[in-house]
């Protein structure tokens, strides 16, 4: 959890530099040779804390465009478990999975291709996600979802997302294919 010291730090800061100096601290507490689900966690549990996030999803998608690798962080265990299956970005994820750009979305409830939550899954407003590219395909995206101190997400939070999905498409490309 970030301190008083650090968020005023982190003021002062460039982002890519603090996602990197996170990234390099929670990675060195793994073991030598991480399994890539150990090392997407940890990408996951970093884009939620760094943007003050509520919950934060990594999704990894086939060739297809199905979800066969999912991690969040924000959840419980019990909400976790009670949702039927890991969301396959038909909403309004579906664009950056389709054209790889950043989303945002101040109420993601108002987007177009919005047709609600699946049941037992917490209800979310604000959305920022990015893609999660290998081999120049779009192979999934992480997304982060209500910031805790209300405020909508910046262009801080982007800086920061893009540069923890550049780690985690590089897992992607090297370890999970």
């Amino acid at each position: 959890m970030m301190t008083t010291k650090d968020t005023q730090l982190a003021k002062n800061i460039d982002p890519e530099v603090i996602a990197l100096r996170a990234l390099a601290e929670k990675l060195s507490e793994l073991p030598a040779k991480p399994r890539p689900d150990e090392s997407l966690q940890v990408v996951a549990d970093l884009a939620r804390t760094l943007t003050f996030a509520a919950y934060c999803a990594l999704a990894i998608t086939d060739t297809n465009n199905d979800t066969e690798g999912f991690f969040v962080s924000g959840l419980d265990e019990i909400t976790l478990r009670h949702l039927k299956t890991a969301p396959q970005g038909h909403g309004p994820l579906g664009s950056l999975r389709l054209d790889g750009m950043p989303v945002q979305f101040d109420n993601v409830s108002e987007h177009a291709k919005a047709f609600g939550f699946p049941p037992n899954h917490p209800e979310m407003e604000r959305l920022l996600g990015v893609a999660i590219w290998s081999n120049k395909e779009v192979r999934g995206a992480l997304y982060v979802t209500d910031r805790s101190d209300g405020e909508k997400f910046n262009e801080n939070d982007k800086k920061i997302l893009l540069t923890l999905a550049k780690h985690a498409s590089h897992i992607v490309t090297e370890e999970w294919y």
